[in-house]
Formats: C-alpha cells, structure tokens, sequence
C-alpha cells in the first residue's frame, strides 16, 4: 500500500518517517555519510480547522485487508526481512490504537511506559498527521543519538509507535484483523452538538459493532470528555451493545494508562488549564458469544 496520499488541494503529504534519517546529502553543505538532524515540529506550522468531514472522500489510502497493510515502515526496528524478495515480517502487530490521535499527546506519553507494546495513532486531517508523523521522527532520532551512559534514554526510544492518516469510521477492519487490538482510546472527540451532526459522532451502534470486531474479548475501550451530554451519550451506546460491559471507575483508579488518557493529550491538558470537567467511561469486551 502506498504510504502518501493525495488532499482535495492535490498537496502530498509524506508517510511515516523510520527511526533516523536516511544518511544522505543534505541542505546546508553536509558531506555524505553525515545525517541531517530533525527539528521538534512546532504546531504552528501544521494548524488547520479543527474538524474534518467524515463522510466526503478524502482520497485516503488504506489496503483491502490488513494482511497487505506494510507495518514495516511505521515500526522499522520490529520487523525484518530476510530477503529484499520477501515481506517484512515481525512475531508483534498493533495492539493499541489511538483513534483521532490529534497532535499524538496520548503516544508520546505511553510510548516509553509500554515499549514492547505496538501503538497507533489514527487521525484524519492532513496536517495534524504530519505533525505527529514529524514528531516521531524527531524523538526517535534524538533518542538514537544520546549517549549509551544518558539518563535521557526513554525505553524503546519511540520505536513502537506510529501514525496514520486514516478515516477509522470507514476502514478500521481494513487496517486490523478480528481481535487484533487489546485496548482503544477515543478522546476528546468532536461533540458534534446539533442533532443532525450526531450521525457523525464517533460512538454510534455501527460503528461499536466495528470496534468489537477488532477489539479481543477481555480488551478495554477508552473514553473521555470534557463534554457531558458526549459522555452520556457514548456510555448509552456502549451500554446498549451485547459485547460491551462498563467497568466502574474505582476499578481503574490507578491505572496509569487512563491517567494519560485523560491528561497527555493537548485538549486535556486545555480543559485543565481551564478547570473544566473530565468525564470518564470505560468498557470491556466481553467473550464471544457461544455459536
């Protein structure tokens, strides 16, 4: 599957950056062999409206199934390949997915807490994928190139964690297999406040019956918002499902991935800056059904 796809504008945009910059002539007078260091992206050059429409095509790119998905290139240090010949293959695949990842808070923040755990960001608005793709690329590389005594060094060095420009309320089965994923998180995601906007929500009965399909039984689903008729409205959908069952809040107390959850992400860092409210709602899914 090609890793570039084009917007309405007809602008490319760059696929996932590999942990350190090819070596490679570069601007500025750099001999071969030497590696262009990465700048930290600053958000101000990769604004753009807040929201993106969900039901026109954005001419995405995404595979038939996710057997043809090429992780390779999100999570390079995972996978090898004996022969150029051959298909990259790892014994790991994505378990966690960030869905609507916006500037990649929530990654950054478990990368180094989990780096055995394959992580994905999903996000579609151009600009916001390309920062975080930047991002990545960024860490990594300065990660790579501290020294082997740095108190600096994160574990994994961000090599576990990725994202994609993807619409997930169309092709999430096509990037993830059934039960491939143990835990998702949807957070903060656009309210959609007039009823007729609330097709677009991101929690509807069809799409949580495509969410049980790629989440395993005994995995979690995350959610915040800062938004309460949000809240109540994704806790009654997921309620309503037969293979979704809430697990009480005190359950997860110390749990330190909800703490990121609700805290990593720069719109929960904004409601705390405001001294809004946050509200919580996690579901487990339950076994199959016997046939």
């Amino acid at each position: 599957m090609s890793k570039r796809s084009r917007d309405e504008s007809g602008e490319m945009e760059a696929g996932p950056s590999s942990a350190v910059a090819s070596p490679s002539p570069a601007p500025g007078g750099l001999s071969n062999g030497e590696v262009a260091l990465l700048k930290v992206p600053q958000k101000r050059f990769y604004r753009q409206r807040a929201h993106a429409n969900v039901f026109i095509d954005h001419e995405l790119d995404y595979p038939k199934r996710p057997e043809e998905m090429d992780w390779a290139t999100h999570y390079p240090q995972f996978f090898t390949s004996p022969s150029a010949d051959e298909t990259p293959t790892s014994l790991k695949q994505v378990e966690w997915a960030d869905v609507g990842c916006g500037f990649g808070g929530l990654l950054m923040a478990l990368a180094p807490m989990f780096p055995e755990t394959l992580m994905l960001g999903m996000e579609i608005r151009m600009s916001v994928t390309k920062y975080v793709t930047d991002r990545i690329a960024a860490t990594r590389q300065a990660q790579s190139l501290l020294p082997t005594d740095s108190s600096e060094h994160q574990p994994g060095g961000y090599q576990n964690v990725s994202v994609i420009r993807a619409n997930s309320m169309k092709h999430m089965p096509n990037f993830f297999a059934k039960g491939q994923l143990s835990k998702m998180f949807f957070l903060f995601p656009d309210p959609h406040f007039k009823n007729r906007k609330h097709k677009a929500r991101i929690i509807t009965t069809g799409l949580i019956a495509e969410y049980a399909y790629v989440l395993r039984p005994g995995g979690i689903l995350y959610t915040v918002t800062d938004v309460k008729d949000l809240h109540e409205w994704m806790a009654h959908h997921l309620r309503a499902h037969p293979l979704f069952t809430p697990i009480p809040n005190e359950e997860l107390a110390d749990d330190p991935i909800l703490e990121a959850a609700r805290t990593a992400t720069e719109e929960g860092k904004k409601v705390e800056r405001n001294k809004g409210d946050k509200w919580v709602a996690c579901f487990r899914r339950k076994e199959d059904p016997e046939d």
